[in-house]
């Protein structure tokens, strides 16, 4: 059994992958990387200039209703806000909330 084993190793010998270089590896995944990162950036800022262009032709149409809602609301925030201050230094955790524990 150890001959035919012998004989099929040495056939299957040719079609054996070649060994893995590591180095050669992340070379090629750092270049796609760096491409997928650049697309990303692209379709970011290209969006964005979008988005920035919408809301400048908009914005007259939308400052009003902006300014109209915010003073019927602003009661409500300075309101919620000190309800939330509240809460937080009845339940002693206002260092959690603001990250300064260490």
């Amino acid at each position: 059994m150890t001959h035919a084993d012998d004989r099929l190793r040495g056939l299957f010998a040719s079609d054996a992958p070649n060994a893995r270089d590591a180095v050669f590896s992340t070379a090629v995944m750092e270049g796609v990387m760096l491409r997928r990162f650049q697309e990303d950036v692209a379709l970011l800022c290209g969006a964005s200039v979008l988005a920035a262009g919408a809301l400048w032709a908009l914005w007259p149409v939308l400052q009003p209703v902006l300014v109209s809602l915010s003073q019927g609301l602003a009661p409500l925030a300075g309101a919620m806000t000190v309800a939330f201050c509240i809460q937080q230094i009845a339940s002693g955790q206002p260092a959690s909330v603001a990250d300064l524990e260490s």
